[in-house]
C-alpha cells in the first residue's frame, strides 16, 4: 500500500456508505451530512474540506438544521437522535425514547423539537432537558416522513396515509387516504399555504392546507416517487424517483419547469434545495456530496471524490459455488469474483460496460458459466463466466425499478433462466441470452428476495408489504404465508425444499411447510431489524441482523447462539460446504463455522469507520 493509499483509508475524506441526507448550514458554504456509515459530517461546498463530527452506533438516516443554523439533529437506526452544536461542533445532546429506527426530525424551534420513527410514534420533545413532552401515536405502520408549519405536524409512511395533529394536544385534525401506494416523503410549501405528498405511483399530489381539498395530481414520474422539497424561495417543487429523473415543478401552473443534469451515483431520497433556493444538494451511493445550479440544471460539482478510489465496497449480495467460488455486489457498482483458496487480499473487479450503479442482487451458477447481477438503475447485467473472468456481457433494461434479487434456475424447460425480484413488486424472468421471457406479479410491495425449488419449477419470494409467497414458474400463487406483521426481508428454502424460513422487521423468523403453508416455528430474537436467513441444514436455521450479529437458530430445540461478527448489517448469507458465508454493509466477507458461529477467515475490503488524522 502507497503513501496515498494510506492516508486514503484512514481519513475521513467521505462517508463510507450511502449519504442519506444533504442540509445546508444557515447560508454558509457548508452542509451537514448523514449516512450508512453511521458518520455525521460537515462538507465545505466550495474548498472541498471534510470534517468528521461523530459516529451513531448504526446508520445515520437523515439530518436536519434549525432555522438559525445553530443546531443540527441526526436521526439513526440507533433508535436515538443526536443534537450536535454547529458552532463548536461537537455532540451536544442524545435524545433517548424510539423503540425503532428514527427516520425523521424537524426543529419547532430552540426549544423543542419533533421525531419520527419506525416504532409508529412521533415524539415531541424538549430539547433544553431531553425529555419528551408528548407521544403522538395513530399511524399504523412506520413514520417516515415529517414537516411542520404553524403549530400542525405533517407525517406520512407505510401505512399510505398523510396526517395532520395539533403539536400543543396531539390530536389528529386531519387524514387523507390510505392511498393505494406507499407515500414515502412529504413538505410543505409556507408560500402557498399547500402541503406535498410524494407517492410510490409516480404522482405528486397537492393539497390546500387550509381546506384540505385536493389541488392537483401530477403524474411526474415513472417510479415510486422517495423524495419532493419545496424550494424557500419561489415554493417550486423539486421531486425525484426511481426512473433516475430529477425535476422541478412550476408553483404556479404545475408543469415541469426544469430538469436537473443527471449524476449516475445520486441517491435519490437525499435530494434537497439550499437555504436560499438557488442550488440543490444531494448525497450519493459513493458517499460524496453533490451540487446542481437551480435555476439551469447544469450538474456543478462533487466534493469528496477523491480520484482513482470510486465508490465503497459496502456488500448487499453474495452466491457462493460449492467449489469455493464467490461473486459479491456492493454500492460501488462492480461485480467483485473472489476464490476461497485466494488467500486474503482485492477481490477481482468487473464494471458494467455502461458504467458502475450500485447493484442489490448477484446469482452464479458454474453449470452455465453464468453470473447475473441487478443494479439501481432497473437493469441486470449477464456475463459468461471463464478462468475466473467475466465476459460477454449484455446488458437488459427490466424497468420495473431497482433490483434487489436474482437466482439462476436449473430445471427442465428453463435452463439458465434468471428469475430477477424488482421494486415493482415483479419477478422478471431473463433468458441466458438477455430475452425478458415474461413476468410474476404475485406482489403488491417491492419484491425483497427470492429463491427456487430444489426440484420443483416453483417458487417463493417476499416483500416489503409483508407477503411471503410461493407460486409456479408460469405464475400462479399456490401458498400465502401467514404470520409476518411488517416488512420481510429475506427468505430461504431447506436443502431439500421442505421446510422454507424468513425474517422480519417484526424481528421473528418463522419456518413454514413449504407444501402445505403450515407454520411450524416463530423464534422472537429480540428487538433488532433482521436482515438476512439460511438454512444450514433441516435443523439449522442461520440469521443476519441490521447490527452485524448471526444468529444461530437450531429448530429441534428452540436455543439460540448470538454472536457480533460485523459492525454493520448482515446483508446476505449463503451456504457453502460446510461453512456459511455473512457479508456485510461494512465492507466484510465472514467465513463461519455454522455450529458455533466462530470465524474462521474475514476479508475486508474496506475500514468503513475511521479516525481523522491531525
Amino acid at each position: 500500500m502507497n503513501v496515498m493509499e494510506e492516508k486514503i483509508n484512514d481519513t475521513f475524506n467521505r462517508h463510507r456508505g450511502p449519504v442519506t441526507c444533504v442540509a445546508q448550514i444557515g447560508q454558509t458554504d457548508d452542509v451537514v451530512t448523514s449516512a450508512y456509515d453511521g458518520a455525521v459530517a460537515i462538507f465545505n461546498v466550495k474548498s472541498g474540506d471534510v470534517q468528521l463530527l461523530g459516529y451513531h452506533d448504526h446508520l445515520a438516516n437523515r439530518i436536519i438544521v434549525n432555522q438559525e443554523g445553530t443546531k443540527a439533529a441526526s436521526c439513526s437506526s440507533d433508535y436515538t437522535i443526536k443534537i450536535w452544536n454547529l458552532a463548536t461542533r461537537r455532540l451536544e445532546r442524545v435524545l433517548h425514547g424510539h423503540s425503532d429506527d428514527v427516520e425523521d426530525f424537524i426543529f419547532v424551534n430552540e426549544k423543542m423539537g419533533v421525531s419520527a420513527s419506525r416504532d409508529q410514534r412521533i415524539l415531541v420533545w424538549d430539547l433544553t432537558t431531553g425529555a419528551i413532552l408528548r407521544v403522538v401515536e395513530g399511524h399504523e405502520k412506520d413514520v417516515l416522513s415529517l414537516a411542520y408549519h404553524e403549530g400542525k405536524i405533517y407525517s406520512s409512511g407505510d401505512d399510505k396515509t398523510l396526517r395532520v395533529w395539533d403539536l400543543n394536544t396531539g390530536q389528529l385534525l386531519n387524514m387523507w387516504g390510505p392511498f393505494q401506494v406507499e407515500t414515502d416523503t412529504c413538505a410543505i410549501d409556507v408560500r402557498h399555504n399547500r402541503v406535498i405528498l410524494g407517492c410510490d405511483d409516480g404522482y405528486v399530489r397537492v393539497f390546500d392546507i387550509a381546506t384540505g381539498a385536493l389541488m392537483r395530481e401530477i403524474h411526474a414520474h415513472s417510479s415510486g416517487i422517495k423524495k419532493v422539497a419545496v424550494s424557500p424561495a419561489t415554493g417550486d417543487i423539486l421531486s425525484a424517483a426511481y426512473d433516475q429523473q430529477l425535476l422541478i415543478w412550476d408553483a404556479n401552473h404545475f408543469t415541469c419547469k426544469l430538469r436537473l443534469e443527471n449524476h449516475p451515483v445520486k441517491w435519490e431520497r437525499s435530494l434537497t434545495w439550499s437555504t436560499e433556493g438557488d442550488v440543490i444538494l444531494a448525497g450519493t451511493f459513493d458517499g460524496t456530496v453533490l451540487v446542481w445550479d437551480a435555476v439551469t440544471g447544469k450538474f456543478l460539482r462533487e466534493i469528496g471524490d477523491i480520484g482513482d478510489v470510486k465508490g465503497n465496497p459496502c456488500f448487499n449480495d453474495v452466491a457462493a459455488t460449492a467449489d469455493g467460488d464467490l461473486a459479491l455486489v456492493s454500492d460501488d457498482g462492480y461485480i467483485r469474483l473472489k476464490t476461497m483458496n485466494q488467500e486474503s487480499g482485492p477481490s477481482e473487479l468487473v464494471e458494467p460496460v455502461s458504467g458502475r450503479f450500485l447493484m442489490n442482487g448477484v446469482a452464479m451458477n458454474k453449470k452455465y458459466s453464468l453470473v447475473v447481477g441487478g443494479a439501481h438503475n432497473q437493469r441486470v447485467h449477464l456475463f459468461h463466466m471463464a478462468n475466473n473472468k467475466l465476459q460477454d456481457e449484455k446488458e437488459v433494461l427490466l424497468g420495473e425499478g431497482p433490483i434487489n434479487t436474482i437466482r439462476i434456475s436449473e430445471h427442465p424447460g428453463h435452463e439458465g433462466e434468471s428469475f430477477v425480484g424488482c421494486y415493482s413488486g415483479a419477478i422478471v424472468r431473463v433468458s441466458s441470452t438477455g430475452s425478458i421471457l415474461g413476468h410474476i406479479r404475485v406482489h403488491e410491495g417491492a419484491v425483497k428476495a427470492l429463491r427456487l425449488h430444489p426440484t420443483k419449477p416453483q417458487g417463493v419470494s417476499c416483500s416489503a408489504a409483508g407477503e411471503l409467497t410461493s407460486w409456479t414458474f408460469d405464475g400462479q400463487v399456490i401458498h400465502q404465508y401467514l404470520g409476518h406483521t411488517a416488512i420481510i426481508n429475506d427468505v430461504d428454502l431447506d436443502p431439500s425444499g421442505t421446510l422454507l424460513s424468513s425474517v422480519s422487521r417484526d424481528f421473528t423468523v418463522k419456518v413454514y411447510e413449504f407444501f402445505t403453508g403450515k407454520l411450524v416455528h416463530s423464534y422472537s430474537l429480540g428487538r433488532r431489524s433482521l436482515k438476512s436467513v439460511c438454512f444450514y441444514d433441516e435443523q439449522t436455521v442461520i440469521v443476519g441482523d441490521y447490527w452485524g450479529h448471526l444468529m444461530r437458530v437450531d429448530l429441534s430445540t428452540g436455543d439460540v447462539l448470538r454472536y457480533r461478527v460485523a459492525r454493520n448489517g448482515i446483508s446476505s448469507i449463503t451456504r457453502m460446504n460446510d461453512q456459511i458465508v455473512a457479508v456485510s454493509y461494512d465492507g466484510g466477507i465472514y467465513f463461519v463455522v455454522p455450529h458455533d458461529l466462530t470465524i474462521v477467515r474475514a476479508d475486508k475490503e474496506m475500514q468503513q469507520r475511521v479516525q481523522v488524522l491531525g
